[in-house]
């Protein structure tokens, strides 16, 4: 295989290459895009670690940073990094809650995908002390991927990272 033609969901996609693209300051779902997942009949995990997420407190309007980990097992859809970049960019000043934060993210992303499992975890940075580090997943009910995310979500965070690197 010499790799992804144009007609496996390439054609589709407005962002990757476009040397034009605007970047959006207001919360904007729809700058989201995905292709087709070539690889439908295994699982695999896919991983984004992004160190540079800033959202605003909803009611002091401070800026808000964090580390925000995004891994998902796909089903026929696998969103494009580039427009992930962009969605995640539009939150800068978008007023909301760490804990809102981490589950619009997670609704977005399964609205576009419709994955098999996923989890998103915000890593923020200390503000008055205390950092907040909201973790929430999903799994396709009535599915194995129901049964991990339950699984995950009772044993999430039984070794707490050092948190001395922050």
């Amino acid at each position: 295989m010499s790799g992804r033609s144009h007609e496996e969901g390439l054609k589709d996609l407005t962002l990757l290459g476009n040397q034009g693209t605007t970047y959006s300051f207001e919360y904007a779902p729809e700058v989201l895009e995905a292709v087709d997942n070539l690889h439908p009949e295994r699982d695999y995990f896919v991983k984004f670690n992004c160190p540079e997420f800033t959202s605003l407190c909803p009611l002091t309007r401070q800026p808000d940073f964090a580390t925000m980990y995004i891994s998902y097992v796909p089903d026929k859809k696998i969103v494009e990094s580039k427009s992930l970049k962009l969605y995640l960019f539009s939150f800068r000043n978008h007023g909301d809650f760490h804990e809102d934060c981490v589950n619009i993210i997670m609704n977005d992303l399964i609205k576009l995908l419709d994955p098999r499992y996923i989890e998103v975890w915000g890593k923020f940075t200390p503000r008055g002390g205390i950092s907040i580090d909201p973790w929430c997943n999903y799994g396709k009910p009535g599915t194995k991927y129901e049964e991990m995310a339950n699984y995950r979500l009772m044993n999430h965070d039984l070794y707490p990272e050092k948190v001395d690197n922050r």
